[in-house]
């Protein structure tokens, strides 16, 4: 069987091959792991439509089908959904070949709920360590120790 595209150690047709076929993805993290595995394959039209409409600003599926980009790995930093799960955050390290150099792509993620089922919308680039004290990403208003760190995996 061939492994995930996005590394979570479970055959493809156990795990992200389900929702390029239609599932919903159930958590923030689930989609993040499956719109990797798209970038992979160059599925545009599915990457199209786990985007949120207000975010898409100028993407196309053409520009989302191309695989110009090899991808490499996919590392999960951590994740977590807010208390009244409405929002959910994935920070991850995805590395890429670009010629003869390794490059890594660092984002934290923000997904929403939409239509019932989760979806992408924006991304922040290269984020700041959040530490037990610093205010939630979520956006609760809580300390990230009081709040998504409770229920998140760490480094999974």
């Amino acid at each position: 069987m061939l492994d995930c595209y996005c590394h979570s150690g479970k055959p493809y047709n156990q795990c992200c091959q389900r929702y390029h076929q239609g599932v919903n993805a159930p958590t923030p993290l689930a989609l993040m792991r499956s719109r990797y595995s798209a970038f992979v394959l160059g599925l545009g039209e599915y990457l199209w439509k786990t985007h949120h409409p207000n975010y898409r600003h100028g993407l196309s599926i053409e520009q989302l089908s191309q695989r110009d980009t090899d991808w490499k790995k996919l590392e999960i930093i951590w994740h977590g959904i807010s208390p009244d799960k409405s929002l959910g955050i994935v920070e991850f390290k995805a590395w890429y070949q670009q010629g003869q150099q390794l490059q890594r792509l660092h984002e934290r993620s923000q997904f929403v709920q939409f239509n019932q089922q989760w979806v992408y919308t924006t991304g922040e680039l290269s984020p700041k360590a959040i530490s037990r004290n610093t205010l939630c990403p979520c956006g609760s208003g809580k300390k990230f120790k009081q709040c998504c760190l409770k229920n998140s995996v760490l480094n999974p």
